[in-house]
């Protein structure tokens, strides 16, 4: 019987770690950069934040099917690893020193490509090395990585920022050079991979024709991936920023809003993990969009004197408790439980030899989201006459189309007998 392996899974959670730091702290910095220093407005705004996934639409899903076919003394992923953690470090360090907009776009494009690169590899790490029935668990201990990340680097950063702008932006090229560093060390890819040959060339448009054809399951999960993105980072992109302009709060509280969110994330990412693997994906998820319905409509009604008043003067990372981190922090549970469990559905619909091609799938319908997401919140909050508040409007709509969607999915569920290749022990 095959098993999970926890330590090179929790290796794996590292380079996932360095792109949530990175991202974290982008969404947070980046988005008060532009309003502060380059006076955008809010349109401007949502549509700079949605550059990352435009280009992540035309790169990430590619370089997952690219990833299927490369054969390398190092693996199929690790190298796309060694080359797009570094180059991206770079660039984002040098986005604070870029006060010329020209130099801060080619700073910001720049890392936006590089983290393209290889984000799907190091996503389809986990899948490669890990067998059917424990992919839930084990995504969960990935993203406990990542929420980890989210919640040093936006706690970090908010220390940070007081004593300079660039120190953030530094500290999260640090720390993804680091956490590239010791997967590339101890991390080794199935080597069974080597001599697999596919049936045939992994193409990942060919699979999104059969996806829209219905010559293979999917389609209403991949739908209700697009939803509740577009729902979720939507709010993401500009939560500092309905902090600081709805709300009133100082910069520093502000970036400690998403800190709420991934707080909660990351102490509820593992047991997501079990309970999916325990109760079903598919009832696990809709119970997670339940939440966020819950979550966000509760935010959209309660007034700015309600949300912001305190409840506990101060938490370690958390800062300032108020009913709004309270609702924040729910909605993090909530967001555990649908991104935990929705990626092992995803890679469980095919066969081992096409988890980079559908870990591009499942980023390409994320990503569509994520441009559409911001885009769509900047013209709600311009048509709101600039009111920031208005993010919560939209929220529950999208995840509640996302819930009627994910209402169908038959698909999806861990499979009984282990369905990935024997696999490489070593760590």
């Amino acid at each position: 019987m095959q098993r999970m392996n926890w330590g090179k899974t929790f290796v794996i959670g590292l380079g996932f770690f360095g792109v949530s730091v990175l991202w974290s702290l982008y969404n947070t910095y980046v988005p008060l950069l532009l309003d502060q220093r380059f006076g955008m407005d809010s349109v401007m705004v949502g549509f700079f934040m949605s550059l990352d996934n435009i280009a992540a639409l035309f790169i990430q899903p590619p370089v997952g099917a690219l990833s299927d076919r490369l054969r390398t003394p190092l693996g199929r992923r690790l190298p796309f690893i060694l080359i797009g953690a570094p180059i991206a470090a770079i660039a984002f360090g040098l986005i604070p020193l870029a006060n010329a907009l020209p130099l801060f776009v080619a700073c910001t494009v720049t890392t936006i490509l590089s983290m393209a690169f290889w984000r799907t590899p190091v996503v389809a790490l986990m899948p490669d090395v890990t067998p059917s029935r424990y992919r839930s668990q084990a995504n969960g201990i990935i993203n406990f990585m990542g929420g980890l990340g989210v919640v040093i680097g936006t706690s970090v950063g908010s220390m940070l920022v007081k004593q300079n702008e660039a120190y953030p932006f530094w500290f999260g090229s640090a720390l993804v050079l680091l956490a590239a560093v010791l997967v590339l060390i101890f991390v080794k890819e199935p080597k069974v991979y080597d001599d697999a040959v596919p049936t045939e060339r992994p193409n990942l448009w060919a699979k999104l024709g059969e996806l829209f054809s219905g010559k293979m399951p999917g389609l209403r999960i991949f739908l209700a991936i697009l939803f509740w993105f577009i729902a979720y980072n939507a709010i993401e992109a500009f939560l500092s920023l309905y902090g600081v302009n709805h709300l009133g709060l100082s910069t520093s509280e502000a970036g400690k809003l998403i800190t709420s969110v991934s707080f909660a994330f990351l102490i509820f990412a593992i047991p997501a993990g079990y309970i999916g693997g325990r109760f079903g994906r598919r009832n696990t998820i809709l119970t997670g969009l339940t939440i966020m319905i819950a979550a966000t409509l509760s935010i959209f009604f309660m007034g700015k004197e309600t949300l912001t008043s305190t409840v506990i003067p101060s938490l370690p990372i958390l800062g300032r408790i108020m009913p709004l981190t309270l609702v924040l922090m729910l909605a993090g549970i909530g967001w555990s439980l649908i991104n935990i469990n929705s990626l092992p559905m995803v890679v469980d619909l095919t066969e081992p030899i096409y988890i980079g091609t559908f870990t591009g799938l499942y980023y390409l319908f994320s990503t569509l989201a994520a441009i559409i997401g911001p885009n769509l919140n900047g013209w709600i909050v311009k048509l709101a006459g600039n009111d920031y508040g208005a993010i919560m409007f939209a929220a529950p709509i999208f995840f509640t189309i996302a819930l009627i969607s994910m209402a169908g999915v038959k698909a999806g569920e861990a499979h009984q007998e282990a369905n990935i290749l024997p696999q490489d022990t070593g760590k």
